[in-house]
């Protein structure tokens, strides 16, 4: 069957094995085929030697977290992430005969939810309300321990800068997106809102394999985004998401949409004077950084968190060299169970650095260490907190 993988791309691996300790579910399982090198080698089979598209080839390509650790680790520069997208592509999109899509209909059908922010919006006020009434196991679902019944509006304050917005950290932590417009305007900056014209992404599409929806959302952000001033993100799945819509729609004008994207955490670090100091004699606290996958090693923008962080906070490193915590996107909704087997293994690395806080720029991951009973926030949301609470004198 083909694949429709990128021969050349399918060959750079040598199997070397390198990729094995940097695999979350190769980590916790010990099985060859749930690691890079044996998806690999499995998508070869398949592709190449018309192996059969069975039960242990489609569970090993659906338990991928994609965190895409493998890549950084890879001496080959394997390009692992788009192997897996567009294997997954193929099994969901036109999968061969007599095997059903890998995306059935009801995960389809919350993908699609995400597209509509009204109906998502409704949809987080009955899961709060039920959380309310006890109806709702919220650790079950992946979902934040009390989910906001109601929120304030973001304002927008100018033009300077675009805050993207998205969908489920909308929805679920607009608390975020107001303590990063908050930092963001110190720096003197005037903030525009991407709100409900941009409403989704398209990344946990594009990790299914619904290639047509993701594309289909990308025009539409790219077309709801007009101009040429940064777009600045504050979650690290959608910002990788943005910077690769050049090569997901392959015109100019996704690449120059592209190029305007920036985490949040960049913008920053490059006017880091511009943030208030802290005050003389104000004790500096200790918050560990967890990396979220897709900001350490899809974006590469892993350090500018801390430099944002160290003008507040003693920064401390994790030993676990940026393992994925588990979350994935909708991988600790789908694959529960081996989601948590991965988080334990970040739960240890946390409870060795031995600090009461967590900072992690991704909401998938800081909900997914919440739920294990980790107080995880988000960098710039302990910033604010710093800053509201006096302790930081202005100026420079």
């Amino acid at each position: 069957m083909d694949l429709r993988i990128d021969d050349d791309e399918l060959s750079t691996c040598v199997s070397c094995g390198l990729c094995l300790a940097h695999c979350p579910t190769y980590r916790v399982t010990g099985i060859e085929m749930l690691s890079p090198r044996g998806r690999i080698s499995a998508m070869r089979g398949v592709q190449r030697d018309d192996a059969p598209v069975d039960r242990d080839f489609l569970h090993a390509i659906d338990t991928c977290v994609q965190c895409r650790g493998c890549e950084t680790a890879c001496p080959s520069g394997v390009p692992f992430g788009h192997l897996i997208e567009a294997t997954r592509i193929t099994l969901s999109e036109a999968p061969p005969p007599g095997v059903r899509s890998t995306q059935p209909w009801w995960r389809r059908l919350g993908y699609r939810v995400l597209e509509h922010p009204r109906v998502l919006r409704a949809g987080t006020l009955a899961l709060g309300v039920g959380q309310r009434f006890r109806v709702v196991p919220s650790g079950r679902l992946g979902l934040p321990a009390r989910l906001p019944l109601r929120q304030k509006r973001l304002v927008a304050s100018g033009n300077d800068v675009v805050l993207f917005t998205g969908c489920v950290m909308d929805a679920w932590q607009r608390d975020v997106h107001a303590a990063v417009q908050r930092v963001i305007e110190l720096t003197g900056a005037r903030v525009a809102i991407s709100g409900d014209t941009a409403p989704c992404c398209g990344a946990l599409h594009e990790h299914a394999g619904l290639d047509t929806r993701a594309r289909l959302l990308a025009s539409r952000v790219i077309d709801a985004v007009p101009g040429d001033q940064p777009i600045l993100v504050d979650s690290a799945g959608c910002g990788a998401m943005l910077k690769a819509y050049g090569r997901l729609l392959g015109t100019a004008e996704a690449r120059a949409f592209s190029a305007r994207v920036r985490d949040v955490h960049e913008w920053l670090a490059e006017r880091i004077d511009l943030l208030p100091a802290l005050g003389a004699g104000v004790p500096r606290g200790k918050v560990a950084v967890q990396d979220p996958c897709h900001l350490r090693h899809v974006q590469k923008a892993h350090l500018p968190v801390r430099t944002v962080l160290a003008r507040y906070v003693d920064v401390v490193e994790l030993d676990d060299e940026g393992l994925c915590c588990g979350a994935g996107g909708a991988y600790s909704v789908l694959h529960p169970d081996m989601a948590r087997d991965i988080r334990h293994r970040k739960l240890e690395s946390i409870e060795r650095c031995a600090t009461a806080v967590v900072a992690s720029a991704n909401p998938g991951c800081s909900m997914h260490l919440c739920a294990a009973g980790i107080d995880a926030r988000h960098p710039l949301v302990i910033v604010d907190a710093i800053i509201a609470e006096g302790g930081p004198a202005h100026g420079r």
